[in-house]
Parts: C-alpha cells; structure tokens; sequence
C-alpha cells in the first residue's frame, strides 16, 4: 500500500497559503512530518482525514481518491490530532465500545474482543473503568491511539503525538507507533527531530507550507556531513557571525552561546568541527526560509 500525494494546495480565506504544492509519495512504515509551527503539517494531517477539502491535487491511497471519496477514506483510517476532546464522566471500555459501534462494528462479542485487546495494547486495561477525565496526559494519548486503532485502519495519522508526555509516556508511545507501523502506513507530524530520528526510516521536513527535503533520515543526515562547525561566542557576537556565516542554530551552554554554522570549509582556525545530525539538517533547511533567528 502506498499514498501519493501530488501538487496539494490550501489556502484559507484570510489569505494564508497553507499548502503550496505539496507531493509525497509514503509507503507502508513510518513516515516522519517534519517542521515548526505553522509550517503547514496539521493542514496537510486535516486534508488527508478529510476534515477540509484542497484548492487543487490530489491524494491517493493505492486506488482509493482521498479528496473524492471521503466516506469510503474514513472507513479505513485512524486520526489522533494533536488536540482532541473526551467524555471526562464515561470510562475507556464504553467510549471504545461506543467508537467501535459507530465504526459499524454491531456483532456484540466481535467488539468486545477488538475492545479488549486494544486496552492491553495499549496499557490501559488496569484503568479500562475508570473515567476519561482522570486520565493523566500520556494515557489520553494511548486512548486517543487505541480509538484510532478501530476498525483495522490502512492509513493512521497522528499529530504532534508526544507534546507534553513525560519521557517514560514517551518512550511507551514510540513503541506502540512502531508496533503499528509495522503493518500499516503511519504518519507522524511532529516538530520533535528526536522522534523522527528514532522511529521513522522516510520523512519529509516542511516549511511554510512547502515540502524542502525528503528522504531517509539517515540519507539526508550524511548530506551535511563534514559541513557542521561549531564555537562557543558571547551573546553579543552572534549578529556579526550571522553576518558572514550561515548560523543554522544556537544554543546556551555554561553561560556561553554556542553556535554550529554550515560551511563547506572550516569558517577560521577557532572553529571544530561536529558531527551532524538530524537537527543540523533540519535547521539548515529551516533557517534559510525564515526571517525569524533561532536563539
């Protein structure tokens, strides 16, 4: 199975481009979306959940039109944005049960087997009574997980899945993405670089709106090999560096600005070189497209 995305467009009537042309071609596995806020990642997760329509393109899932045949698309995905509500009063077993009746589930013991095994999949049998509402934030988002489990999903979409989730939360959510990638094509829109590197083999890093790079993590790590310099400075030489290198990112350590600039050739005698990557790409393709300075 695979999606193909080509020449996606969206913009929204204020004015704001939020799609530009956007072509992906995603094959079964994780698949990592990449880019800062704003750039574009939950209008392309929105689109292709068929939550709004686009200007212009198209999106196919092997030979399924996501853009056209909206009912038939939702039959076999599974969405968890980046913020969803729940029944704070109802307890995970009858929210699931209840999802799974609507999803067209009707055989009694059929969706109290498919409910069961998504609470142990996801760990949540130990709390399987317990209202929604008492949940801390990292078992809301393996119910939002098991929800979008139902009904055996081809295409799951998740976005920004590990905002907030405390690293224990964390580390239990990227095996269960993995798990799940194993058999389905999963996307994963996030603006943490560190997910990516970990659990995605494709990606794709997108800024305002438009697809810059893509490929395999590791591919596009050993293009900016050799390439990453790096020196602690003052805070108040950073204006004349960016001046005349290309300061793809800053940091604070020890009192200090540490910064890592892209060069095909050592910038002076007091620079060392660095190993690269994920994030030295990542800012190397954001920097060059944003006004914005990262500090």
């Amino acid at each position: 199975m695979e999606l193909k995305i080509k020449n996606l467009n969206k913009t929204y009537s204020n004015g704001v481009q939020a799609l530009k042309d956007v072509t992906l071609n995603i094959p079964q596995g994780m698949f990592g979306l990449l880019g800062p806020n704003g750039a574009g990642k939950s209008s392309l997760m929105r689109t292709l959940a068929t939550l709004q329509q686009a200007d212009s393109g198209s999106a196919m899932l092997d030979d399924l039109d996501i853009l056209k045949e909206k009912a038939e698309v939702r039959k076999i995905l599974g969405y968890l944005p980046q913020e969803f509500g729940v029944y704070p009063k109802v307890s995970a077993y009858n929210m699931l049960n209840h999802i799974a009746s609507l999803k067209g589930i009707s055989n009694k013991a059929e969706r109290k087997d498919l409910v069961e095994s998504l609470l142990h999949k996801t760990n949540l049998w130990h709390v399987r009574n317990k209202s929604l509402g008492t949940y801390s934030g990292g078992m809301k988002q393996r119910f939002g997980i098991a929800q979008a489990l139902i009904g055996d999903p081809k295409l799951i979409i998740v976005d920004e899945p590990t905002a907030g989730l405390d690293p224990a939360e964390r580390n239990r959510f990227h095996n269960l993405l993995c798990e799940i990638g194993e058999n389905t094509i999963v996307i994963l829109s996030t603006h943490i670089v560190d997910d990516i590197s970990n659990l995605c083999n494709n990606m794709a890093i997108i800024c305002l709106g438009e697809v810059v790079v893509k490929g395999n993590p590791n591919d596009l790590t050993d293009g900016v090999k050799g390439r990453i310099w790096t020196k602690a400075i003052e805070k108040e030489e950073l204006v004349n560096y960016q001046s005349d290198l290309q300061v793809i990112s800053t940091y604070l350590k020890a009192g200090k600005t540490v910064i890592h600039v892209l060069s095909d050739n050592q910038p002076d005698a007091s620079f060392e070189a660095t190993a690269a990557d994920l994030e030295d790409v990542y800012f190397a393709e954001i920097t060059s497209r944003m006004d914005t300075t990262l500090v």
